[in-house]
Parts: C-alpha cells; sequence; structure tokens
C-alpha cells in the first residue's frame, strides 16, 4: 500500500514540475532569441541571416521530441519585442519581416499547385498517347 502512494507521489511531483521547466526554457529562449534577432539586425545584418540565426537558438534551447516550427519562433520573438517594447525599441521596425503576407503566400502556393496539376495531367495525356498501339 505504502509503495502505490510512493508511485502516485512521484508521478503528482512530475506532473507539477515537467510544465514548469518546458515553459522557463521555452522563455528564455524566445527572450534571447529576441536579443538576437534584434542585435544582428541593428548591427547592418539582412534579415535572413538574423532569422537563421535566432531560429538555431530557439530551436536549440528548446530540445525534446517536438521541435519549434519557423512560425513558433517567431511568435515568440514578437511577443518578447512587444513585451519589452522598452529594451527592444529598436527593433519594432524589424519585425514585418518575421510575419510575411500570408494571403500572398496562400495565392503563390496555389498558382503553384495549379501549374504542377496542369503539368502531371499534361504528362499523363502524353504517356497514354505514346503507349497506345
Amino acid at each position: 500500500m505504502q509503495r502505490l502512494k510512493q508511485k502516485k507521489l512521484i508521478f503528482i511531483t512530475l506532473g507539477i514540475f515537467t510544465p514548469l521547466a518546458f515553459t522557463t526554457s521555452k522563455v528564455h529562449a524566445g527572450s534571447f532569441g529576441a536579443e538576437i534577432f534584434c542585435s544582428m539586425r541593428d548591427s547592418g545584418n539582412d534579415h535572413r541571416s538574423s532569422w537563421e540565426a535566432a531560429y538555431t537558438y530557439i530551436k536549440k534551447q528548446r530540445g525534446g521530441i517536438f521541435k519549434v516550427s519557423p512560425r513558433q519562433a517567431a511568435s515568440q520573438i514578437t511577443e518578447t519585442v512587444i513585451r519589452e517594447r522598452e529594451k527592444f525599441s529598436y527593433c519594432i521596425e524589424y519585425l514585418d519581416n518575421l510575419h510575411p503576407d500570408r494571403k500572398l503566400q496562400r495565392e503563390l502556393q496555389k498558382e503553384k499547385k495549379r501549374k504542377e496539376k496542369e503539368s502531371n495531367e499534361e504528362f499523363s495525356e502524353e504517356t497514354l498517347e505514346r503507349y497506345s498501339y
């Protein structure tokens, strides 16, 4: 009976402390990721190199089974810059590059899929004609 209570206590303890551990690393990774991004941009680096450095750091700090998507990392950087507006006041102008025009991206993806579909249809028709006797 006492062994069962010990197991329950262990699971309850893990249940409480595990989310706290993941939350704090996420906050610190996003904060320092924002610092990397903003410092590099302010130093004159282009968006791509600054973004890749910050995103690589955030991914490395997060670790674990689930990886951070680029959208999540961009959101973390944006949240940190807005939350600590006094510290990152020089960086607000660079945030628009983190969140490009989603409508334009969707339209470009639809156009790309349409072209792929058309090219696949043309290929399938050629294949049928070539092998018909």
